[in-house]
C-alpha cells in the first residue's frame, strides 16, 4: 500500500481561508475512511486530494500534447507558412483598427 503524500504540505501558507461544502453521506463515509487508512483527518485528506485535482486540471489546461504525426505537421507549418488568405487580411485589419496596443 502507498503511503498517504500531503500535496499540501509544499505550500508555505497559514490556513486562514475556509471552505464549506456539503457532501452526500455516502461520499463523507468514503472520504473518512481513507482517511482513517491513511492516517489522517477527513479535512487533510481531501484538501489534499482537492489540491492534486486542482493542480492537475490546470496543468491539463495551460500544456498541448501532440502525437507525432500532429507535432510533425506542427512545426512543418512553422517551419514554412501558407500565404495568409484574405480573410486572415480582414481579419487582422479589423483587429488593428479596434484593438489599442500599448
Amino acid at each position: 500500500m502507498e503511503a498517504f503524500h500531503d500535496e499540501t504540505r509544499t505550500v508555505d501558507e497559514r490556513n486562514t481561508e475556509r471552505m464549506n461544502f456539503r457532501a452526500k453521506p455516502r461520499i463523507k463515509e468514503t472520504i473518512q475512511r481513507a482517511a482513517a487508512l491513511s492516517g489522517v483527518d477527513d479535512s487533510t485528506f481531501t484538501m489534499s486530494a482537492a489540491y492534486r485535482a486542482a493542480m492537475e486540471t490546470i496543468a491539463a489546461h495551460e500544456r498541448t500534447t501532440l502525437d507525432p504525426i500532429d507535432h510533425a505537421a506542427f512545426f512543418a507549418a512553422l517551419d514554412s507558412p501558407p500565404e495568409p488568405t484574405e480573410k486572415l487580411r480582414l481579419a487582422v485589419a479589423r483587429h488593428q483598427r479596434s484593438v489599442l496596443s500599448r
